[in-house]
């Protein structure tokens, strides 16, 4: 990779930040965008390298252990000790005690649960291997770091999980991981497991299973009085807002990827695909879904806008690393709401109003993606689709 041109977007960082002041709004507008790849995991090379990375420091880090040289290596070597090593306490040490997590289950409070939820899994998967596939990252010491850690879990099911008994089956399972850290400390997380797809590799019904956490979900929470309005898509008897036009003397990748989502997804604009998208796409996708090509990433976006048409994006949070000459590397947490008002891949609609919500790595060369990992909440979402109605749920269930 060429060496740093420019921060895309960057300014000044808020000097003077407190933790206090950062929990409450950890997105905030002065985060700067690295204008490079010379700390990245490509860089880094190897696995053996990445354990054994040296002792000088390549970016500051007020508050980190001394042992990170930088904030890949603080993400990539927090990880593998917790995971690989088994030494699981040591998230006392990188979490904060009030650390607020979101996955697939909800929004959940403190470091705590994040240590039992990582018993539950090593103890189900107890040779699990984690490779770290991509870390998106942005942010410094001062305003904190967001780091997008893109990660391909490898495991054998011997033990008993939230899913059953042992399988003895063999998985392959990704995920991202959006944490904010300041102080050798995460403090903020939202991560989304490819949980459908490690269903399947169990060896058991997809359908199923959703039912069965769906209505279990539904037990432990009294039946709500559930009223929706109409998406925010389109407010009143108007049209979506119109995006100002990008500049055609700098490109943002932030600017870029917000309207891009804007107009496919808001504006049902499918063909400006085409504007965004390489034609020789690569997209990887929940529950195995691997596309080429600009004609399947369509077919796909039109397959969800069928399903759920009054769909309504908002991207929430977006940042990145690279230049326009070697090209970018971004990170979009994103969400969205709809009604199961038409056919596809999930059955017959049920008139049910879901959530959705996810996080999409983005290769962007030349002013358009290249290459797509999306991950959403696809297990959670069927869930919400195919749960019995708790009204009409027998007397005792």
């Amino acid at each position: 990779m060429a060496t740093t041109k420019r921060a895309d977007h960057a300014s000044d960082s808020a000097s003077g930040t407190t933790s206090a002041e950062l929990a409450v709004n950890p997105y905030r507008t002065t985060r700067p965008n690295p204008g490079g790849f010379e700390i990245s995991l490509g860089e880094k090379g190897g696995t053996d390298r990445l354990l054994s990375p040296g002792t000088e420091r390549r970016q500051s880090m007020r508050g980190f252990e001394p042992q990170y040289l930088d904030v890949v290596d603080y993400i990539v070597r927090i990880t593998h000790r917790i995971w690989e090593e088994k030494q699981i306490g040591y998230i006392y040490d990188t979490y904060r005690h009030n650390a607020r997590v979101t996955d697939d289950y909800g929004l959940q409070y403190g470091r705590d649960k994040i240590v039992a939820d990582t018993v539950h899994t090593i103890n189900a998967f107890p040779d699990a291997r984690l490779y770290a596939d991509e870390v998106v990252w942005a942010g410094d010491d001062v305003s904190g770091f967001h780091t997008s850690h893109r990660t391909v879990i490898v495991g054998t099911n011997t033990g008993f999980s939230k899913y059953g008994p042992p399988t003895g089956r063999r998985v392959v399972v990704w995920c991202i991981a959006n944490c904010v850290a300041l102080e050798n400390e995460i403090f903020e997380e939202h991560v989304i497991y490819n949980n459908s797809s490690l269903i399947v590799q169990l060896g058991l019904d997809l359908r199923e299973t959703a039912r069965a956490f769906g209505n279990q979900a539904a037990r432990l929470r009294p039946p709500l009085d559930q009223r929706f309005g109409e998406a925010e898509r389109v407010q009143g008897q108007g049209k979506p807002a119109h995006l100002p036009a990008l500049d055609a003397d700098h490109f943002s990748f932030e600017e870029f990827l917000r309207r891009s989502y804007h107009y496919v997804w808001n504006w049902r604009n499918i063909g400006m695909v085409d504007d965004a998208y390489a034609p020789n796409l690569r997209y990887h996708g929940p529950t195995g879904r691997e596309f080429f090509g600009r004609g399947e990433y369509k077919s796909f976006v039109l397959s969800m806008l069928a399903m759920f048409p009054d769909l309504s994006l908002t991207v929430d949070d977006v940042y990145g690393m690279g230049n326009d000459e070697d090209g970018y590397l971004t990170s979009t947490r994103w969400s969205a709401v709809g009604t199961h008002r038409g056919y596809g891949i999930y059955g017959a609609p049920t008139g049910r109003r879901v959530y959705i919500w996810g996080v999409t790595q983005h290769r962007i060369v030349g002013g358009r993606i290249t290459e797509e990992w999306m991950m959403f909440n696809e297990f959670e979402l069927m869930q919400q689709i195919y749960r019995d109605d708790p009204f009409d749920a027998p007397a005792g269930a």
